[in-house]
This record gives structure tokens, C-alpha cells and sequence, in this order.
């Protein structure tokens, strides 16, 4: 039976979701919490890649339950029930649920959205969940950069150096800044999203808010497709995964 397992976790200690030679990662903690459950592996596909100390408060993956799991669990909420209990704080399953035999978490992700949390005042209890800026930001101005980034085009000035992809062209369907006290919350919305792509567009909508770089000058980053261009990359801690939608047909009722 094929699975959809929704989850969330803390990056924090972890070297991205994707299995490392020699590093901790979630997609690790989750094969080896459910190996110690079913008795057997059990591998798990997730719906994306997160990077070393990146942060997801709504994920996806997918996994063929070995027949063990039949017999030794009543319901896949049962199953879910125990691999909470098998595994670290830092990671929580919200549920199991049986999809189509073909369902693929990554590939049938129609659109997914990621939050980025600043804060430009000193707050103990952010350390590692949000980006600490130092200085004001115009928001008016990081407002109006943002909706230069809607567009289907190519987001290559905001792709890793040597990524190894096919494409550049996203579809960036929503850019949002709003400020919450001393917090900023940014919101990208898009079809797919190239690897540090969201960490790149905040650390240039950055220089922009720090009055740096116009917003003519941002767009010719756009138009530029050269990476150099565009600011630092934000800090890790503040980025989540937080949305990943699937077409409908994809789901089946649930059962074991």
C-alpha cells in the first residue's frame, strides 16, 4: 500500500531532509523509526529537498508500507500514533494516508509555498527560527520589489551556482512582505522552486529594504539569470516549508 505521510520538523538539528553519507537528516529519522515499527525497511520519498538547518511546518512524503504492517498495526492512525512515539521531539507526523499506487509526493506536487521569518530586534525565543537583521527595512519598498518576482519566467539569478537542473522557468504565483511587530513574514507561492531559490530572493529583498539597491536595479537582477547578481543567500533558520497541494484524484480512501 502506498502512503502520503504528512509531517513537520525542526531543521534545526538536522543536515536537510534528503539521506547524507555522514549526517543526521529527517528522511533518515523517519526510515529508521518506521524500520523499527514494521520489523523491515521502508524507504520514504519526500516532496522536496530542504537544506541543512531549513525548517518545515507542513511536508510530504511517500512510502510502500511493507506487508508487516498489516499485521501489526489495526489502523494507519495507530501507525501514526507509534511513530510519534519513535521519533524525536523535533519531528511530528500529523497523519498516514493511503493514495493511489502511482502517487508521487514530489512529482504530483502541483504548487508549494514557503515562509520566511525576520526579525530586526534582539528576541531569545526566535534564535534559530528566524533570521535576526540588524537595522531598519523599508517595507514599502521590499512591498514592491516582491511583485516583481510574479511571473512565469526564468529565476535563474536566484538559483545555487551548479544545480543540477533542467530548468530555470518557475512559475512564481505570490510574493507577500507584511510586517508583524518586529517580525516580517515573507511568503513565496510557486509551482516549483530551484534549489536556495527562497533563501536568495529574501537576501536580495534584504538589500533592498536596507535602501542598497533600487527597484530598478532589482529587476535587472531578475532580467540578468546570473546568480552573482542577486544578494547573500538569507540564513537557514528562518525558511519553512509550509504549504504543498496535490490534485485530488490523487488521495484514496484510507484503509489497512
Amino acid at each position: 500500500m502506498r502512503v502520503f505521510i504528512e509531517l513537520a520538523y525542526d531543521g534545526t538539528n538536522y543536515h536537510g531532509w534528503q539521506r547524507q553519507p555522514e549526517a543526521i537528516t529527517v528522511q533518515q529519522a523517519i526510515e529508521q523509526a518506521f524500520e523499527k515499527l514494521c520489523g523491515e525497511p521502508c524507504p520514504v520519498l519526500g516532496c522536496g529537498r530542504t537544506d541543512a538547518g531549513v525548517h518545515a511546518s507542513y511536508f510530504v512524503a511517500h512510502a510502500n508500507l511493507p506487508e508487516s504492517a498489516n499485521s501489526r498495526f489495526d489502523s494507519l492512525d495507530q501507525l501514526c500514533f507509534k511513530l510519534n512515539g519513535v521519533l524525536n521531539g523535533d519531528i511530528a507526523v500529523f497523519s498516514i494516508q493511503e493514495v493511489g499506487e502511482k502517487a508521487h509526493a514530489r512529482f504530483d506536487a502541483k504548487e508549494r509555498s514557503y515562509t520566511y521569518w525576520i526579525h530586526t530586534q534582539k528576541d531569545p525565543f526566535l534564535d534559530g527560527h528566524s533570521a535576526r537583521v540588524f537595522g531598519d527595512l523599508n517595507l514599502d519598498q521590499m512591498q514592491k520589489a516582491a511583485q516583481l518576482l510574479v511571473f512565469k519566467g526564468d529565476f535563474a539569478a536566484f538559483c545555487k551556482t551548479g544545480s543540477d537542473v533542467k530548468t530555470t522557468i518557475c512559475d512564481v504565483r505570490k510574493v507577500e512582505v507584511e510586517r508583524q511587530g518586529h517580525r516580517i513574514k515573507i511568503v513565496v507561492e510557486a509551482d516549483r522552486f530551484l534549489r536556495n531559490m527562497v533563501r536568495a530572493v529574501v537576501g536580495t529583498l534584504t538589500i533592498v529594504g536596507k535602501g542598497k539597491m533600487s527597484l530598478n536595479e532589482f529587476q535587472s537582477v531578475i532580467d540578468s539569470c546570473d546568480r552573482s547578481k542577486a544578494g547573500k543567500s538569507a540564513p537557514a533558520c528562518g525558511l519553512y516549508l509550509a504549504r504543498v497541494d496535490y490534485p485530488i484524484e490523487v488521495f484514496t480512501p484510507k484503509s489497512l
